[in-house]
């Protein structure tokens, strides 16, 4: 099955995410917080704690750092409540943005939302407006000149859904939640170790933007980044 090229865009979302190491740790200590509370501490029992933790070390936490944030949310030690909210939207175009939260002051974080779609040129949405629009699923991404076949064997055997070639020659490989993990270990276990691996949402058809709009939709995405309680946007804007 053949896809639209993304490889140029998960390089650039790659490359200003090491710009931004300090606010990517705030975001997984969040992550981690949220994940030990609602599961518990223990890696081989809470499948959302051990990716977050995972997250920590590509993104070189130190591991104390990571089990302090761990005990603290475990423990009776006090510390801030968060919550988790989704906002949709549209940004230039037309195109769909979802974007998560965690947050411990929700009337600060919907006002910073829809003040940041609405100065850039989106508008906030209705819960499920674009949700539709996307697949939350697994993904695992393998740079152009990975085997095809190779990917598309172990995968298919790992429990994988479906093997995608895009237009730039990255290999996607797409699972449920669920066997996310399961085909992550397989794939890593034959030598293939993915450029990209989460679960996310993954938007069903993209909307092509171009020039000027392009270049607004990408503004509109980095101030959304910015925000302090945000921590995804998926959005289905090929720019």
């Amino acid at each position: 099955m053949a896809g639209h090229s993304k490889w140029a865009n998960i390089q650039h979302r790659k490359g200003r995410q090491d710009e931004k190491r300090g606010k990517i740790w705030t975001r997984i200590i969040r992550e981690i917080t949220v994940a030990a509370r609602a599961g518990g501490g223990d890696l081989s029992a809470n499948p959302r704690l051990r990716l977050a933790v995972e997250k920590a070390k590509a993104a070189n936490m130190p591991a104390d750092r990571v089990k302090y944030n761990i005990d603290k949310a475990t423990g009776n030690a006090e510390g801030v409540n968060y919550e988790e909210i989704r906002y949709e939207g549209y940004g230039i175009g037309g195109a769909a943005i979802i974007i998560d939260t965690m947050t411990d002051n929700r009337v600060r974080t919907v006002a910073d939302v829809r003040h940041a779609l609405s100065k850039h040129g989106g508008n906030m949405g209705t819960e499920g407006s674009v949700a539709f629009q996307f697949k939350h699923c697994g993904q695992l991404i393998f740079s152009p000149g990975t085997s095809e076949d190779q990917v598309m064997e172990v995968a298919l055997e790992a429990g994988a859904d479906d093997v995608v070639t895009d237009d730039d020659g990255a290999v996607e490989v797409l699972t449920t939640p669920g066997a996310f993990e399961a085909v992550k270990l397989a794939l890593e276990a034959a030598g293939l170790a993915p450029a990209v691996a989460e679960v996310t949402m993954r938007p069903e058809n993209t909307i092509a933007l171009e020039g000027d709009d392009a270049v607004r939709m990408q503004k509109l995405l980095d101030v959304l980044e910015d925000l302090d309680d945000v921590q995804e946007i998926y959005h289905n804007a090929a720019l």
